[in-house]
């Protein structure tokens, strides 16, 4: 009955737009490298439920060889919008093997179905249990890791952390991050179109992500604009040279030192934004790995 009052157009419109998503997300899950092979250099991966804001989600925990070091919470990126459990799977074998630490990847709830800020109350849902097996099993040193919109997650758990409301990580791990919202870089500009990630894509990400416009300025999806950012984990910033978020992460890097907060930031020269999912092709990728899990690893040794 209440269907019929809906104008057909507006019908045909909201079917178009459930059909784009599923077909988006279907792709964009894809492993970028056969996932029984990543496995290989794990000991261990289980799937499990672990709490979110709204209910339970779907995980997966990566277990090294040898002695477990600390943990560490792996946001995906895509956007708030897509990938999940299959597209960041090799990724997460890699840091767990290097850094020597259980990896955490949680499926946290997608937009637009889910506007902010449901990610991040997952991600800080997530968090909170990770720590808590730590505490049991591991030592109890955690920290906080994700690319793009995952980036941003993990910078605003750490903020989170340094306000009480969360556990405070041991170390921020932000690949390719978006901190700043609506605020404009020159990369933005330089990089616009022609570079794998667009600056039309960008706005319409924020758009299913950003339901309320007074939200476009909140602190917990725009981490880059926190007035005092002194206090927060020691981090680790990595960005591609032609991405137009480049100048996100360049800025927060700088951010952090003016608060005296430790920083260790990198650019991969002729690299493009989310070439961590391609690391199976690209040597760029496998040495950002490398360096974020060699921190996480020297991170959890303290």
């Amino acid at each position: 009955m209440v269907e019929s009052l809906v104008p057909e157009s507006l019908r045909d419109e909201n079917a178009a737009q459930a059909a784009f998503l599923a077909a988006l997300r279907k792709a964009m899950d894809t492993p970028s490298f056969p996932t029984r092979l990543s496995s290989l250099g794990i000991r261990k991966v289980l799937s499990l439920s672990v709490p979110g804001a709204a209910g339970s989600m779907q995980a997966r925990l990566y277990l090294p060889y040898g002695r477990v070091r600390g943990a560490v919470l792996y946001l995906h990126g895509g956007g708030f919008v897509h990938c999940g459990l299959n597209s960041h799977h090799g990724l997460c074998c890699r840091l767990a093997r290097v850094s020597g630490a259980a990896v955490l990847l949680p499926d946290y709830r997608l937009a637009p179905e889910h506007p902010y800020p449901a990610a991040a109350d997952d991600a800080l849902c997530a968090l909170r249990w990770l720590a808590d097996l730590s505490a049991r099993l591991w030592g109890g040193k955690v920290a906080v890791a994700g690319d793009s919109a995952g980036g941003n997650l993990s910078a605003v758990l750490a903020q989170d952390g340094a306000a009480g409301h969360g556990p405070v990580p041991a170390l921020q791990l932000l690949y390719y991050p978006s901190l700043y919202g609506a605020q404009v870089f020159p990369s933005h500009e330089l990089y616009a179109e022609g570079y794998f990630l667009s600056r039309a894509s960008m706005q319409w990400y924020g758009d299913q992500y950003i339901a309320r416009e007074e939200d476009w300025a909140a602190p917990r999806f725009v981490p880059g604009l926190k007035p005092d950012l002194s206090g927060l984990a020691p981090a680790v910033i990595v960005t591609a040279e032609c991405d137009p978020m480049r100048d996100e992460g360049a800025a927060y890097a700088e951010a952090l030192r003016q608060a005296g907060v430790p920083v260790q930031y990198k650019c991969y020269r002729g690299a493009l934004h989310g070439f961590l999912n391609f690391y199976a092709l690209m040597p760029n990728g496998k040495a950002a790995l490398r360096l974020g899990g060699r921190a996480l690893r020297k991170a959890f040794a303290r």
